[in-house]
């Protein structure tokens, strides 16, 4: 049940992300996926601890949802800074 949990808490995180991002006609499905499960270890290591919020595996409230979420914009605009573009 976590690796369901895990992808579709996945690619709810990557898809919305990359709408805050402005990525999103740029990124399918399979890449919001893999974003927003990397995002979600960058904000549990990152974030998580600062605000006390539990991973998506302790269960999926509110807080593990914006946590993953920061993650995730954590990582677009570090992917953006490396390959340089700009939103068109």
């Amino acid at each position: 049940m976590g690796i369901i949990i895990w992808l579709v808490m996945g690619g709810l995180v990557g898809w919305v992300a990359s709408m805050i991002m402005g990525t999103n006609g740029q990124q399918g499905i399979i890449l919001n996926i893999v974003v927003g499960i990397i995002g979600a270890l960058i904000g549990g290591w990152l974030i998580g601890p600062l605000v006390g919020a539990g991973s998506i595996n302790e269960g999926i409230t509110v807080m593990s949802f914006v946590v993953s979420l920061i993650g995730a914009v954590i990582l677009l605009a570090i992917l953006r800074l490396i390959r340089g573009n700009s939103v068109r």
